[in-house]
This record gives C-alpha cells, sequence and structure tokens, in this order.
C-alpha cells in the first residue's frame, strides 16, 4: 500500500481528533485545523477512491475479521494443546452422549452411537495389527458408518483413503496402490468393483462390510462378523496421533486424468472446521445442515462432517443427492443449512416448480460451482437468505469465501488490510503455457484491478491456515508450487485457476488454466462460456472446450450439449449465443449427446471429448458447425473435409 496513503488516512484521524480540541484551544487551533485540511486536500484528492472503497467495504470487513479472529483464536488453542478430531469427539461423545450427530434413513445417530462404533472399528484393526502410519481404504457410499469407520481407524494413527465409489479398473487399482493401503473396507454392494481387480491386489486385505453375520467370504474378512467381538472402550495405544498427523487421504476429482491423494492432517481438518463454522455464522443450538454430497470428497466429507463431529451440529446425510428429494428432505429434517456443489444447482432450478420450493426453513446454503447466471435466479426461487459460495481445494491454501451475498463472487479479501499482507494473490502468467510472468527483477508480477490473473496462495509452514500440505506423491507436491514470488526465498501454491479481482476485493472465477483456450486473438474462458451455453439451452448439461483445426491458429470453440430427445432448437441457440456472447466465444462446433460423464462432485469431464475433436467418422454422435452468423448445420465428412482443408470459412 501506498505511504502517502497511509500518513493521509493517519492525517485523518489527526483532523478529527483536532476537532475535540477546538473548542478548548479556540480560534488559534481552529485556523491551524483549517490550514491542515487545505494541504491535506491534494492527497484526498488523489486516493478519494480508495477512501470510498474502504468505506463502502468497511461493514463488510469488520464482519469478516470478527469472525476470521474468532475462528483463529481456537485454531491456536489446538496448536496449543496438540489437538485431534479424536480428542474433541471423544470428549463430546462424553459430555454430550445422547445429542444427535447423524440422521440417516429415519434414524438418529447420536454422538455416543458413533464413539461405540468408531471404537469397535479401532479395536477390529488394531487386533489385527494395525498401527499408527499405516493406510487402509474405504469404499462405501454415504451414510453414518463411514465416518466411524474412519474415526476410528483415526484413534490407531491409521490413514484412511477415501475413494470415490463411480471408481472402477485401473483408476481405482492405482488410488489403492498410490496410497499403499493395507487393507480395503467395502460394502456389499460394492463387492463387484473389487472382484474385478483381486488379480492386481493380492497382497491388500479386504474387509467386506454388511454380510450376514457367519457368512464365509471368498477371501475377504466378514466386517459384521468382527464386529460382534470387539470392545465398545476406546483404544489404548502406544503412539497417540497429534495435531499434524496425517488422518484421511482425499483424491482430486481426476477430471484431467487419474486422482492424486491429498494429504489431509487433523490440523487441517479443523481449520476447515473452524472456517466453516465461523466464517459462516453456524449456530450450535439449533442449526442442523442437509448433506447429500459424498463423503469422499473435501465438501461433503470435511465440511459437512467438521461441524457434526467437533461443534454438535447434526448432518443429515443422504446416499446420492436428489433433485426431487432435495427440499422434502430439508423441510422433513428441520434443516437451516444446506450444501450445494458443481451443476447441482441447475439441476435443482431445471425442476418444475413445486409448493416445498419455499416451504423449507433453509437460511443458508454453502458450497461451490454456482453458475453466476443462476444465482440471482436460484435466490429467487427458493428463498435463501444467504448464498456462501466457497473456493478451494482438497489440496491448496488459497482459500476465500463470499460470506455477503454479493452474486457471482467466489470470495474476497478485506479492503482494509495491505496487499502486502494478504494471503492469497492474482500473479500474472502466459495466455498460452500460463507461466507465471516475471518482471526484470525476477519476481512475479500481481494482476491488476480487473485484470484476470492466476490465483496463488502464499506459503508459510508452521500457519494453519497458510500451510501447504501438498499430495502423498512428493512430485506432484513440487509441480504446484514456485519460489521467489514477490521476496527472494518465499514460496506459493499454485491453483490453477484464473481469477479476477474488482476494487471492492471480491473475487470471480473465470476458468481453469487447462481449459481456457485462444481464437482470433482472444483468451475464452469456458467456464463463462458454459454458464451461458447451458442457459440459452434450457439449463441443459454443456461443457465447452477448444478443439484444433488445422491451418487455424488458436483453437476453435466447441460446445458438448445434452440432448437424448433432440429437441433443441439451433437457431433459437444461434441467437441466444449472438445476445450474451462476443463472437470470439460463440462455440463454432457442437457436438449432441445423450449424457456427459462426470465427476463425483458434479464437475464435467472433458479431456476425452477434447481428444476426439469434430470429426464424424471417428465420432457417432451428430456434430454441427456454423460459419460466421449462420445457422448450425450437420458436419458431414464432405463439410468436415472441407474445414480441414480449409475451403469452409471460420
Amino acid at each position: 500500500m501506498d505511504v502517502r496513503f497511509v500518513v493521509l488516512v493517519l492525517a485523518l484521524v489527526g483532523l478529527m481528533a483536532a476537532g475535540v480540541g477546538t473548542r478548548i484551544q479556540g480560534a488559534a487551533a481552529r485556523i491551524a485545523q483549517i490550514a491542515f485540511a487545505v494541504a491535506l486536500l491534494p492527497l484526498v484528492y488523489r486516493y478519494h477512491r480508495r477512501i470510498y472503497v474502504i468505506v463502502k467495504t468497511l461493514p463488510r470487513d469488520v464482519k469478516f475479521l470478527y469472525r476470521y479472529i474468532n475462528a483463529d483464536i481456537e485454531t491456536k488453542g489446538f496448536v496449543r494443546n496438540n489437538t485431534t478430531v479424536i480428542k474433541i469427539f471423544t470428549e463430546r461423545a462424553r459430555i454430550y452422549p445422547n445429542k444427535p450427530c447423524f440422521i440417516f434413513e429415519g434414524r438418529i445417530w447420536t454422538n455416543l452411537d458413533i464413539e461405540k462404533l468408531s471404537n469397535q472399528v479401532a479395536s477390529v484393526f488394531q487386533k489385527a495389527g494395525y498401527v499408527k502410519g499405516d493406510a487402509v481404504a474405504l469404499l462405501m457410499h454415504n451414510r453414518p458408518e463411514y465416518i466411524a469407520i474412519w474415526l476410528g481407524l483415526g484413534k490407531l494413527g491409521v490413514v484412511t483413503a477415501l475413494i470415490n465409489t463411480n471408481l472402477r479398473m485401473q483408476p481405482l487399482v492405482h488410488c489403492l496402490l498410490a496410497a499403499k493401503v493395507k487393507a480395503i473396507i467395502y460394502t456389499q454392494e460394492l463387492g463387484t468393483a473389487i472382484n474385478e481387480i483381486t488379480d492386481t491386489i493380492q497382497g491388500i486385505d479386504r474387509y467386506e462390510w454388511g454380510s450376514p453375520l457367519g457368512e464365509e467370504l471368498d477371501g475377504a474378512k466378514n466386517v459384521d462378523q468382527l464386529l460382534t467381538e470387539a470392545s465398545t472402550a476406546p483404544p489404548v495405544v502406544d503412539h497417540i496421533p497429534g495435531y499434524r498427523d496425517n488422518l484421511l487421504y482425499i483424491y482430486t476429482s481426476g477430471t484431467t486424468g487419474l486422482p492424486k491423494a491429498a494429504l489431509m492432517p487433523h490440523s487441517r481438518y479443523l481449520l476447515i472446521t473452524m472456517a466453516t463454522y465461523h466464517m459462516l455464522g453456524l449456530r450450535a443450538n439449533s442449526d442442523i445442515m442437509y448433506n447429500p454430497l459424498p463423503l469422499y470428497h473435501t465438501a461433503g466429507g470435511l465440511v459437512g462432517t467438521g461441524c457434526a463431529l467437533v461443534k454438535g451440529i447434526p448432518s443429515v446425510l443422504r446416499t446420492k443427492f436428489s433433485v426431487s428429494a432435495y427440499w422434502t428432505d430439508c423441510i422433513k429434517h428441520n434443516c437451516t443449512l444446506a450444501q450445494y456443489i458443481g451443476e447441482m444447482c441447475r439441476y435443482l432450478l431445471s425442476a418444475p416448480p413445486r409448493p416445498e420450493d419455499s416451504a423449507h426453513s433453509v437460511r443458508l446454503m454453502v458450497g461451490n460451482g454456482m453458475r453466476p447466471q443462476l444465482w440471482q435466479e436460484f435466490v429467487n426461487r427458493f428463498k435463501i437468505e444467504q448464498i456462501t459460495e466457497v473456493y478451494g481445494s482438497s489440496e491448496g491454501n488459497a482459500n476465500i469465501v463470499n460470506v455477503d451475498n454479493q452474486v457471482g463472487a467466489v470470495g474476497f479479501i478485506p479492503s482494509i488490510i495491505p496487499k502486502s499482507l494478504h494471503p492469497v494473490a492474482l500473479i500474472r502468467v502466459t495466455p498460452d503455457t500460463c507461466e507465471p510472468i516475471r518482471g526484470p527483477d525476477g519476481f512475479c508480477i500481481r494482476a491488476k484491478t480487473n485484470e484476470p490473473g492466476m490465483f496463488i496462495g502464499l506459503i508459510k509452514q508452521g500457519n494453519a491456515s497458510r500451510e501447504f500440505n501438498g499430495y502423498l506423491d512428493k512430485e506432484a507436491s513440487r509441480s504446484k508450487t514456485i519460489q521467489n514470488v514477490f521476496s527472494k526465498g518465499d514460496k506459493a501454491f499454485l491453483s490453477g485457476d484464473i481469477l479476477v479481482q474488482d476494487e471492492y476485493g471480491y473475487f470471480y472465477f473465470k476458468d481453469r488454466t487447462g481449459d481456457t483456450y485462444r481464437w482470433k486473438g482472444e483468451n475464452v474462458a469456458t467456464a463463462e462460456v458454459e454458464g451461458v451455453v447451458s442457459n440459452v439451452a434450457g439449463h441443459r448439461d454443456a461443457t465447452v472446450y477448444g478443439v484444433q483445426v488445422p491451418g487455424m491458429e488458436g483453437k476453435a470453440g466447441m460446445a458438448a450439449i445434452v440432448d437424448p430427445d433432440s429437441l433443441l432448437d439451433f437457431k433459437a441457440l444461434a441467437e441466444g449465443l449472438d445476445k450474451a456472447l462476443p463472437s470470439y466465444a460463440r462455440p463454432i462446433f457442437l457436438r449432441i449427446v445423450k449424457e456427459l460423464e462426470m465427476t463425483g462432485t458434479f464437475k464435467l469431464k472433458k479431456i476425452n471429448l477434447q481428444k476426439e475433436g469434430f470429426d464424424p467418422n471417428k465420432i457417432q454422435d451428430k456434430v454441427y458447425f456454423r460459419s460466421g452468423n449462420k445457422e448450425y448445420v450437420q458436419v458431414t465428412p464432405e463439410l468436415y473435409e472441407e474445414i480441414i482443408s480449409g475451403t469452409a470459412k471460420l
């Protein structure tokens, strides 16, 4: 921050203080005060806009700082006492044994229920010889037992690798081997996925959950049988887990390749929980959270469970997200908080209106991925007081939150804090490779206001909110950091996302670096185009990506749109895109598909679509092409040849 600006602020404070002395010192003091004010006029004129911004955002910033300080105080207490999630929950279960913890399929699971089951799990694996530092995989759909299992393993210091229930064959094997697990716990209904890979995981013990008592399993142990013989008392261990020990491995969603295991120590779990509780202004005595998100990812598995285990806010779990059941579940269980992620909000908005849309008690929704184009319509229809959009990642330290309903913003940094003290920043990167651009001094260059830049988190080991825990794969961790960012020796986490910050400090998501493409000399942010295409196409699933056209510089835009019943109006689509997008951002190619592959956190995958391009000889789906302002026409083998030969005009 400019030193002269700081002097100006201090001078203004002094000027106000001098007003008190005026009544005492008389006319001489008044003349001196007026002279002082006149001398300050040039500085006031120069910085009047910044002063206006600080004054305008002051209520927001004060609320943020108050909540942040409260979260920080608790977090520092955890550090001093070497606290873990296990210690906190065990104490809560002792003090409030009958308080609801999780609600699932008509049953209320109390703190004592979860505590006893977790102790039984610990007993089973302790008898089997598992010790601190070992890893066990968990493949199970949402249910309270899921949390009790990793809690029980955590009491031994065993790390639980949370496996995506959609994975099969090679990706599943990869996740097990990457985490070097000694065993896998899986439910009977997911047994087929394990049976398919038994030959490649012969060194890994198998524990099947949900089988009838006494049933002999082919090569697997019957967990239910073992639990009947297990103690419900807390385990006694030689090496007690601590604040910085790993609790979980949470895998990246795998939108651009095989999933990577992110480290989730107790410190990070508690940090996320404190941030959720304090920054959202939750109420321990009255709030109930609705969590239909998968428990194997950060949003559902940490944000959706942390407040139940650590703060006593009950969480209503659902096996998987359902459009028709979302609001009826919230009404049935009197939920006051609800989670969302990815495309869920668009699915809810696409459903026909019902009385339940506004008959619930949900006052706050928290998540990430709410498209700006849907935001206000969603709020108006479902009567939600507060949408709290969160930006972050399982492995990173670049985390921000939007606490004041700013439409489209993923978070902000208080305007009253100098940029040099900000824990996050936007830096300039090259358009094509997204490599950080450095100045003559060798340091990164901050992006200006409203200029797109890569979002980074400045690393400060030992500080819970700024540590970079990274991945189990150390090389993958190194690839996500840079050194000598703004000063010699400093380090930062590279988010891989392009954001923009306005003058009020709000951040807006633009695109992922791998998704942005360049066409006709302009950068195209696929996330923004996807939002427009989906809206114009009647809230259909749509994903946008760039494809290479021989002889053309950059990549041409292509959109894959779900339209299984062939009801899409191509003329109306073209007209809608013309109104909403600049010419360079309008998709030139369309691919009409029956469905789009999606991650467990409702993110659309596009890597295979990009590889397949627009060749009708290789793609079974219908592909359409648009030249200039004309309508979309189907790509035939003949038209394809015209396009790649340069005959057709792009």
